[in-house]
């Protein structure tokens, strides 16, 4: 594994390298710390990262991934839905939207919902952005354990299985993001998180 700091000069890079070829790193977000992946495009190579990212965290498949956008109006490349812009409006920041995907979404996928977060941090936006797709990401933790939010238990646990390490110090305390679907024009929060709702 690959190490950097957030606050280095070439994190940025190692990071766009790490994506762009396929790799699966452990970033900071403006929430806990996510294992991340590019994700699955139409007609662009195949990277799979979403599987990687399962069998590194043991997680099923039936439970799928946050995905990354880096502008809250990306949002729109990929569903039709008629989104409140009471909620558009909390974004950049730690929201998760739950929307159907139109069906000439350039996702590879077999999901027919798919849960956007457009994140608070600059950093990682710009990644997705130079990125050129969304990015997979999902709380670094073995499934049915505690979120890890210390570097070194990162290291310890993970050191072995992941590309890259975005380092950014500890994260204690922090609370993940909050999740919600609209249904029927009304908005049902899926998990109370960093954002009220």
């Amino acid at each position: 594994m690959k190490e950097t700091g957030k606050a280095d000069g070439d994190s940025l890079n190692l990071a766009l390298d790490c994506m762009k070829s396929g790799g699966v790193a452990v970033l900071p977000t403006d929430t806990v710390y996510g294992f991340s992946g590019a994700c699955d495009l139409k007609k662009q190579p195949f990277l799979g990262t979403d599987e990687r990212i399962r069998k590194i965290k043991g997680r099923g498949e039936d439970k799928p991934f946050i995905h990354l956008i880096a502008k809250p109006q990306d949002i729109f490349l990929y569903t039709d839905d008629p989104i409140p812009e009471s909620l558009l409006a909390k974004w950049p920041g730690p929201l998760t939207i739950i929307v159907k995907l139109k069906e000439d979404s350039p996702l590879e996928t077999k999901l027919k919902t798919v849960a956007f977060r457009c994140p608070g941090d600059e950093w990682l936006r710009k990644l997705i952005e130079e990125t050129g797709r969304p990015l997979y990401s999902t709380s670094v933790n073995r499934s049915g354990f505690p979120v890890l939010d210390s570097a070194d238990a990162i290291r310890s646990e993970f050191g072995g299985e992941v590309d890259l390490f975005v380092c950014d110090g500890d994260k204690k305390g922090a609370v993940p993001s909050t999740i919600v679907k609209v249904e029927n024009g009304k908005i049902v929060v899926v998990r109370q998180g960093a954002v009220s709702i």
